[in-house]
């Protein structure tokens, strides 16, 4: 059986752009953890500190509490210290898997409260923490690359 899948090396349709797009694939991996990292920064600021019109932890724990996630105090503390805190450690690249993961099981807890309402973030759908939890996967399983602390310590999970 023969397999119709060419091993031949694509063309770039405007080739003055094939030296670049090569150039910085190897970026593409840190470009997503850095992203990633620096966005969830904010939202650990909301639940932690009240910063950015967050409710700060008394607030978040009293949210947390009314969708059924009891101690709601607890339940904020740690998903404020994981979007803060993990947020710095992807930032940078610091027990980069550990922290992907973290976020991934969040994401998808944050999914399954999100789809009685639909698809659309904007009615309070998944579409939003799905597309978390889908970064959080390609960080975990690129890990934290070659521009990472992880890699200068010489330690990856």
């Amino acid at each position: 059986m023969t397999s119709n899948i060419s091993t031949e090396k694509t063309r770039t349709i405007i080739p003055a752009l094939g030296g670049l797009w090569s150039a910085l694939e190897p970026l593409s991996p840190v470009i997503i953890r850095v992203t990633a990292g620096l966005l969830m920064v904010p939202h650990g600021a909301q639940k932690l500190f009240g910063a950015f019109g967050g409710y700060g932890l008394e607030g978040t724990a009293g949210w947390l509490e009314s969708i059924g996630f009891v101690p709601g105090f607890a339940f904020a503390l740690m998903i404020g210290l994981l979007e803060f805190v993990g947020g710095l450690m992807l930032t940078v690249g610091l027990l980069t898997r550990p922290v992907a993961a973290a976020v991934l099981i969040f994401m998808a807890v944050a999914v399954s409260t999100h789809l009685p309402a639909g698809y659309f973030w904007n009615e309070g759908g998944f579409e939003m923490p799905l597309m978390w939890a889908l970064l959080a996967l390609s960080v975990l399983i690129h890990g934290g690359g070659k521009f990472s602390i992880d890699r200068k310590i010489g330690y990856e999970f």
